[in-house]
């Protein structure tokens, strides 16, 4: 059996609440020793930790989470391997998903987990198999896509919105990615396939919204909220669809004072149908999602998009990075090195 006691856990702690930016000197690496296990609790190998912008929400209040605090391990959805086991359910050797957090060993009750298969690259694994794909390819479910629409995607270079746009191709949409910088534009549009993409800090972004969008739009999957979502209700088309994913754009910065405007004004004149939702309202239809995401893949209509960091000591940076738009697709870190 194992001995628990010889091995030294790196770990990553909140330090500090951020006020409004995210900074480096927020978090803090502690290393400590592991405890014995529990009944039904085992031990596990973080292997690979997905930086999500969510991540940041968390440390802002309760969300589908309880909030992160300064002396918590910060939080962090990744995927590991069991080291040790005192549970019926799982034994060494598998892979599981969960909130493992930011450190290299994590102990588990059995009830926190997730049993998983590796049935490609454990990066793909987390990537377009992972919940960022799965949140793509429910959230466009959940929009009803008709051939031809017009989809708009905010964020379109992140993990998410670059397989929502090429999910959307695949439905025959014509798709407009939303991004940061003219090199991303290019990327999504000569590597990814999408028919057009706005730099929003190019500051015309109402002006090229209309020049790429002549006929308004059907489908928004909104990843950013804050102004960008304010300025397209004014560009939606009657009876069109928001799927509300992300609100980034809120993130990292001190809490709003108020709301987008032209709600609900718009939502109403326009007879909008907005719908928000979260990944593990699917859990039932994981698999499904997993089988199709990968035929899309053998067949090459979709493109996995991985941006990997190396090393546990610089999962801050990373989190910051893609908080300032760093990152093009899934961006991950790879614990080992």
């Amino acid at each position: 059996m194992l001995d628990t006691n010889s091995l030294i856990n790196t770990q990553i702690f909140l330090k500090s609440s951020p006020k409004e930016k995210l900074f480096q000197e927020n978090f803090e690496l502690k290393k400590t020793k592991l405890s014995a296990l529990d009944d039904n609790q085992v031990l596990i190998e973080v292997i690979y930790i997905s930086i999500d912008a969510a991540n940041r929400a968390w440390m802002q209040g309760r969300t589908y989470r309880s909030q992160i605090l300064p002396g918590d391990v910060m939080g962090g959805y990744a995927l590991g391997k069991i080291l040790e086991s005192r549970s019926n359910k799982f034994k060494v050797g598998d892979y599981v998903e969960g909130d493992l957090g930011w450190q290299n060993y994590a102990i588990r009750n059995e009830k926190e987990l997730i049993k998983t298969s590796i049935n490609s690259s454990k990066s793909l694994h987390m990537s377009v198999l992972g919940i960022t794909g799965k949140t793509a390819y429910f959230g466009l479910d959940l929009a009803k896509l008709q051939e031809g629409e017009t989809v708009l995607i905010s964020a379109a270079a992140g993990a998410v919105g670059n397989v929502a746009g090429q999910i959307a191709k695949i439905y025959g949409c014509k798709v407009i990615g939303i991004t940061s910088s003219d090199e991303k534009a290019n990327w999504l549009i000569n590597d990814l396939g999408f028919d057009g993409v706005i730099n929003y800090k190019n500051n015309n972004f109402v002006k090229d919204l209309r020049k790429l969008c002549p006929e308004k739009v059907d489908v928004y999957f909104d990843n950013v909220g804050g102004s960008i979502f304010e300025s397209v209700l004014f560009a939606m088309n009657n009876f069109g669809r928001i799927i509300c994913c992300g609100a980034v754009s809120q993130y990292d910065q001190a809490a709003p004072e108020s709301g987008p405007r032209g709600v609900p004004g718009l939502i109403v004149t326009k007879r909008l149908n907005l719908r928000g939702f979260i990944v593990m309202d699917f859990e039932d239809r994981k698999k499904e999602a997993e089988k199709q995401l990968m035929d899309w893949i053998e067949k090459k209509q979709i493109k996995p998009a991985e941006d990997i960091v190396i090393g546990l000591e610089n999962t801050p940076n990373a989190l910051i990075g893609l908080l300032n738009g760093e990152n093009k697709g899934k961006r991950m870190v790879r614990i080992n090195k």
